[in-house]
């Protein structure tokens, strides 16, 4: 499965709002530095859909805002 994630670093709040099927905007409070966002923007997607961590994946966009993501589930 792929989903369309807008990163949001440095927030007062963690927080995921889920736009429309598919797309995501997702506040973390860590910095956009040495992929820390990265890394729990990937614990919070995972944890919203029930997967490992692990079982997500950054596709493309590392060091851009707008990240496409795979999440690896038992269907794939």
């Amino acid at each position: 499965m792929y989903i369309h994630v807008k990163a949001f670093p440095k927030a007062k709040k963690e927080k995921i709002v889920e736009l429309k099927e598919g797309y995501f905007d997702v506040h973390v409070r860590e910095k956009a530095e040495f992929h820390s966002a990265n890394r729990r923007i990937c614990e919070i997607i995972a944890d919203r859909f029930g997967v490992l961590p692990q079982k997500v994946q950054i596709i493309n966009g590392h060091t851009s805002r707008s990240k496409l993501l795979r999440i690896i589930t038992d269907e794939d």
